[in-house]
């Protein structure tokens, strides 16, 4: 029977739904690749309209991938992962788990959670790592997402929701300024949202890479804006400064609306658009125009995507797009607003109910007595059993093996040894654990290194629900049966539990654990309370915060903020000092990113065939002067390196990248790893790592067998 559901990928959630077919009694070929077990077909949705990229056409085919998990795996004596039974795995890491904690306390057992997960999942590790296991140190990989965007939108706006309003109030849009982010390849059914301002000659692209997003701006349909990596923070405060200096500024909104004008009038009076010019490349004329057009009085919407996020600055550079986008009265006003995109499938839902090292469900803080009491109650504890704040996810790997650090780590969907940054690090970390326990569906990086591997569902096996870009709670319904090796993380979750001796409850069944979520949450900020698995299969429009006996949010912010006092804080930034040190003649910008054909750490996408053979390598793209100028041809073997690491691949010469800079895709492992080359230097605020703005030298290898 078909069953209508959600991509498993990115934050749009496109809609789909999936046939299965009689794939398991077809012959198939020695050396090919087994039929799907499913058709896909996508399916009407405000988000994606019927459309789907190439990686949502082809999410069937990893349903029967040869490297799926079909039975839990254990390391043995010889350093080799064994198949074994699920009780015997069980036992034995809520043996090796019981005997950690009684040598060297609770926290010695880390979790660390992903955005893919789905609310149910979520929710669930996080109460099962302060329960189950008493420990504190929880994170997770939104951290490396979502979590710039979600300090600024908390400092700004007293909320964090991606989008504060539909996806679909773009599309009527004269002007949208999108910064750092390159949906036409990250999000491609995304790009149908821009054909308002598009029309309308007002689509301003700011990405130091000429992307596929930048090209949607040819033939008079808008601008992009080429900065220096690492300077949008500057090219914010410029734009800023404009609009104080020409007066055009929304006197009544901010003055009815916002608090903090004086002192962000001082911060921006140094950034004149000549001295923009002189740090970040654009010229001054067109930083002007652009914040003109901005306060032209037409559908404006200001979006960031993570690579303004993604640096030790990038809280302070979404705060300065917000603070923007507040002097020109764009948040909360019909037909504009700020907003950021959510990368993750379930980036938004992940980070609300209890993932986050500071965080409970219902996006309460863990620090709150009064969210404790409520959270206790719902879990039938006394506040004083829920552990206080744990460590961030940076904090918590580098703590891997260390005295009073963590000792074991059990790892839901997430690949750390691609994804985090300082990879070599990482590897070290691990090697130091007495144990690592990885869930997942395949065999990936973080997988092959574990002491266990435990085999779980897929998307399409596996029900629940997920919250996109837009904050819409929307459902995952299965469409076939998992292979009988695998099992859900909720079913791994109660047996653990039971086997610690928690008396908390762990149910197995989604709904109910939903229906939990949705006592957990109730009344605070992110408050799923009225949404439940009837109404969203009956197909309503379901955007938090939802009350209990109330109705939906699609449009945040109409009326006021979520501060006490309902206000929006206009908050200063500057630049800090030292933030980044300036390159050397002989060194590049790295900047990192992503591909049309792949997703996050390529643990899925690379088992798609017809993925990975678009997009078999990294390559580092270069611009044709710089190449020429370090010897470089197009297609020849390169080293990226720098103090951390060196990554090994091959060019590709392309007019799409500064001089300056040098692009690597993050999809990829071992010495293809772009991460090897990030350090783990983070944001103050939101301990988001630095990916986007590193030095590397970059220069060619002579190849086995070459002319010299």
């Amino acid at each position: 029977m078909a069953a209508d559901t959600h991509c498993p990928y990115c934050a749009l959630q496109c809609a789909m739904t999936l046939t299965p077919t009689d794939a398991a009694a077809a012959p198939v070929a020695p050396g090919a690749a087994p039929p799907a077990p499913v058709t896909v077909a996508g399916r009407d949705f405000p988000t994606n309209r019927g459309g789907l990229c190439k990686k949502g056409w082809t999410s069937a085919e990893l349903l029967a991938a040869p490297s799926r998990l079909t039975a839990p795996l254990v390391r043995d004596a010889d350093g080799a992962l064994r198949e074994t039974t699920w009780d015997a795995v069980l036992d034995l890491v809520a043996g090796r788990l019981r005997d950690i904690r009684s040598q060297h306390g609770a926290d010695a057992v880390g979790v660390f959670g992903g955005g893919g997960l789905t609310n149910e999942k979520a929710y669930l590790l996080g109460k099962f790592a302060r329960l189950a296991l008493g420990t504190s140190r929880i994170d997770y990989n939104g951290r490396y997402c979502m979590s710039s965007a979600a300090a600024a939108g908390n400092r700004a706006f007293g909320i964090d929701r991606g989008l504060p309003f539909p996806l679909t109030d773009l599309d009527d849009a004269e002007t949208i300024l999108l910064l750092g982010t390159n949906v036409a390849e990250t999000m491609p059914p995304f790009i149908g949202h821009l054909a308002g301002a598009q029309a309308a000659g007002g689509l301003v692209v700011v990405d130091p890479r000429r992307t596929a997003t930048a090209r949607l701006t040819d033939d008079g349909q808008g601008l992009h804006v080429q900065p220096a990596p690492g300077t949008d923070l500057m090219l914010l405060l410029g734009l800023a400064h404009v609009v104080i200096a020409e007066r055009l500024v929304d006197d009544r909104y901010v003055a009815a609306r916002t608090t903090g004008l004086a002192a962000l009038r001082r911060s921006v009076a140094q950034w004149w658009p000549e001295r923009v010019q002189s740090v970040t490349g654009v010229p001054a004329s067109t930083v002007r125009a652009i914040a003109r057009r901005l306060a032209s009085g037409g559908r404006t919407y200001v979006l960031t995507g993570r690579g303004v996020e993604q640096h030790v600055d990038g809280t302070d550079t979404a705060t300065a797009a917000i603070n923007l986008a507040l002097l020109l009265g764009l948040p909360g006003r019909p037909g504009s607003g700020y907003g950021t995109l959510t990368g993750q499938g379930n980036g938004q839902g992940g980070r609300e109910h209890g993932q986050k090292c500071d965080q409970l469900p219902g996006y309460r803080k863990i620090t709150d007595p009064a969210a404790r009491a409520h959270v206790a109650r719902v879990w039938g504890v006394t506040p004083s059993h829920i552990p206080g704040p744990g460590l961030p996810a940076i904090e918590l790997l580098g703590s891997l093996g260390r005295p009073d650090g963590v000792r074991a780590l059990l790892v839901h969907g997430s690949n750390l040894v691609v994804s985090s940054p300082n990879v070599a690090d990482v590897r070290r970390g691990i090697e130091r654990l007495d144990l690592l326990v990885v869930c997942d569906f395949v065999l990936s990086e973080t997988a092959a290194l574990a002491d266990v591997v435990l085999p779980v569902l897929q998307w399409a096996e596996e029900e629940g629900t997920m919250t996109n870009l837009e904050g819409r709670v929307i459902r995952r319904r299965p469409a076939l049966a998992p292979p009988a090796g695998a099992r859900d993380e909720l079913w791994l979750m109660h047996e653990l539990a039971r086997r610690l001796g928690s008396t908390a409850r762990f149910d197995t069944d989604p709904e109910a654990v939903f229906e939990e979520l949705r006592l957990a949450s109730e009344g605070g900020i992110a408050d799923y309370s009225g949404i439940d698995y009837a109404m969203l299969d009956d197909g309503a429009e379901a955007y938090w915060p939802y009350p209990r006996g109330g109705t939906g949010t699609p449009r945040l912010f109409a009326d006021r903020f979520h501060h006490d006092d309902g206000l929006a804080r206009l908050v200063a930034v500057a630049p800090r000092t030292g933030a980044r040190p300036a390159p050397s003649p002989d060194e590049l910008t790295l900047v990192t990113g992503r591909l049309l054909e792949h997703y996050q750490s390529g643990a899925q996408t690379r088992r798609v065939p017809e993925l990975l053979g678009a997009q078999p390598e990294a390559r580092a793209a270069i611009h044709p002067a710089t190449a020429a100028r370090l010897g470089i041809a197009d297609d020849e073997a390169v080293e990226v390196a720098n103090e951390r690491g060196r990554v090994r691949c091959r060019a590709r010469l392309t007019t799409d990248i500064r001089p300056d800079a040098v692009f690597l895709p993050f999809h990829y492992g071992d010495e293809q790893a772009a991460n090897l080359l990030t350090p783990d230097a983070v944001d103050p605020i939101s301990s988001m790592p630095e990916f986007k703005t590193n030095l590397v030298r970059v220069t060619r290898l002579v190849e086995a067998g070459a002319d010299s």
